[in-house]
C-alpha cells in the first residue's frame, strides 16, 4: 500500500551499505527490515562485524555479495566509491562508541548516513559530528523510531493545530525489566556493552532508553526542555552506568506558557516489557498514549467526554494516514515505525541527489535531535552527580 503524501519519484531504489549488525546482534536485522519495507533501499555491502570472520559469515547468512563483505568499515568506504554501482547510504548499527567515528568516515566519503541512536558518547562529538554533517551537504538521519508511529505524528499535528491550547504538562516514561537480573554477567552480548561505559558513553538506561521517551516528548509537543532536576540509580551490584533515571522537566515558554515535565527511565522495572508511553496536558484538551498499544491515542477536550482515536484510516486524522500502510485493525508498530523514517529518509536522499526541494511534510530526525540528545544526558549525568540540582540543557 503506497504512504499517501510519499514522494512520487522513487525511480531505483538506494543501495546501501551497513556497519554492524552481525552474528549476535539485535537492531542490524530491524533495519534491514525496515529499509525493505517501503522499498527504498537494497542492502548490498556491509562491514557487519569488527572480526573479519565474523563479518564474512554474517554477510552470508544473509545473503551478501562475499566481494562486498569488508572487514573494516573503512575499507568498505574506500572500497565501494571505486564501484560504479557502489554504496549511496550507510546504516550504522553499531554501539555507542562506533556512531561518531563511523558516520565521519563515511559523510567525509561523500555517504548519505542513517544512524541508531544515540548519536555519539558525548555533546562534544555530536557538535563536531553536526559541523561535518553541514559541510558534507550529504543527508543525516537518527533513527528514533517512536517518532513514527502513526498515532505520534496524529498528536504533533494536533499539538500544531492548536487543539491541546498551550502545553502545560508533559509527562513521558520508558520503562522496563531488561535489567533487573544482572543479564550482563550471562554473556548477553546486548548487556554487555550497553553498562560499559566505554562503548555507551556516560548514560546508561539514560541514553539508552531514556533518549527516546525525551526525544518522543520534544518530537510530540514541539517544545524543548530548558533545564532539568535528575537522580540516576544503579540499582544492579557493581553497575557503573545508571540503570534507573527520574526527573522533573522545565520547558522554554511558548504560547504564554512555560510547561512542566517529568520523566521515568528504567531498566530494572520488574513487569515492565517495553512501557513507553507520553502524556500531554494543554489549556484546551489532553492526550495519552501508550506503545504496546500504538495505534490509539486518546484525547480529552476541555469539559468534553474522552474521545478515542484509532489509526484506521478514517478521515481527519490525516497526519496518522500518511505514515499508515495496512487496513483498520492490523496493528502497525515497531518495525512500521523503523520503516517510516528509512522511507522519509529515502525521500530526502533522492531530493538531495537530484537537486530537488524535499518533500513537504518529512520529519527526519536530524544530526540537531542527536546534539540535543547528548545535551540530555549529560545534563542528567551533572545534575543527578549535584544531589539532584535543576542543571540546564
Amino acid at each position: 500500500m503506497a504512504i499517501e503524501g510519499r514522494d512520487d519519484k522513487r525511480g531505483r531504489r538506494i543501495r546501501l551499505g551497513m556497519v554492524g549488525g552481525g552474528q549476535g546482534a539485535f537492531i542490524g536485522a530491524v533495519h534491514r527490515l525496515a529499509a525493505r519495507i517501503d522499498d527504498r533501499f537494497e542492502l548490498v555491502a556491509g562491514a557487519l562485524s569488527s572480526t573479519p570472520e565474523k563479518a564474512k559469515a554474517s554477510a552470508a547468512e544473509i545473503g551478501l555479495d562475499p566481494a562486498r563483505s569488508y572487514g573494516a568499515y573503512e575499507e568498505m568506504a574506500r572500497a565501494e566509491k571505486e564501484r560504479e554501482d557502489g554504496i549511496e547510504a550507510v546504516a550504522i548499527v553499531t554501539p555507542n562508541h562506533m556512531h561518531f567515528p563511523v558516520a565521519k568516515t563515511f559523510l567525509e566519503a561523500g555517504y548519505h548516513v542513517i544512524c541508531d541512536k544515540p548519536v555519539t558518547t558525548t555533546k562534544a562529538e555530536a557538535e563536531e559530528l553536526g559541523e561535518i554533517v553541514k559541510r558534507s551537504g550529504k543527508a543525516f538521519a537518527l533513527t528514533h523510531n517512536y517518532t513514527g508511529y502513526p498515532m505520534i505524528r496524529q498528536a504533533r499535528a494536533m499539538i500544531e493545530a492548536g487543539e491541546l491550547g498551550a502545553i502545560r504538562i508533559v509527562k513521558a516514561e520508558y520503562i522496563q525489566d531488561f535489567l533487573a537480573t544482572k543479564v550482563e554477567d550471562t554473556g548477553s552480548k546486548q548487556a554487555t556493552w550497553r553498562v560499559d561505559p566505554s562503548k555507551a558513553g556516560a548514560g546508561g538506561t539514560i541514553g539508552d532508553v531514556g533518549t527516546h521517551a525525551f526525544n518522543l516528548a520534544c518530537f510530540a509537543t514541539g517544545l524543548t526542555v530548558d533545564s532539568l532536576a535528575c537522580e540516576l540509580t544503579s540499582f544492579g551490584e557493581g553497575r557503573v552506568l545508571d540503570d534507573n533515571a527520574q526527573m522533573l522537566l522545565r520547558f522554554k515558554e511558548r504560547d504564554g506558557v512555560a510547561a512542566k515535565g517529568s520523566l521515568w527511565a528504567s531498566q530494572v522495572a520488574v513487569g515492565h516489557e517495553n512501557g513507553l508511553s507520553l502524556v500531554i496536558v494543554g489549556t484546551k484538551g489532553g492526550l495519552s498514549w501508550h506503545q504496546e498499544d500504538p495505534n490509539k491515542l486518546w484525547f480529552t477536550p476541555l469539559n468534553e467526554p474522552k474521545q478515542l482515536l484509532t489509526r484506521a484510516g478514517a478521515s481527519g486524522l490525516d497526519a496518522a494516514n500518511r505514515v499508515t500502510r495496512v487496513p483498520a485493525g492490523h496493528p502497525e508498530g515497531y518495525l512500521e515505525g523503523f520503516a517510516t523514517l528509512y522511507a522519509e529518509a529515502a525521500d530526502l536522499i533522492a531530493a538531495l541527489d537530484e537537486g530537488r526541494t524535499p518533500p513537504e511534510g518529512l520529519r527526519v530526525v536530524t544530526i540537531e535531535d542527536g546534539i540535543e540528545g547528548m545535551a540530555f544526558i549529560e545534563a542528567c549525568v551533572k545534575s543527578s552527580k549535584s544531589d539532584g540540582a535543576w542543571t540546564k540543557l
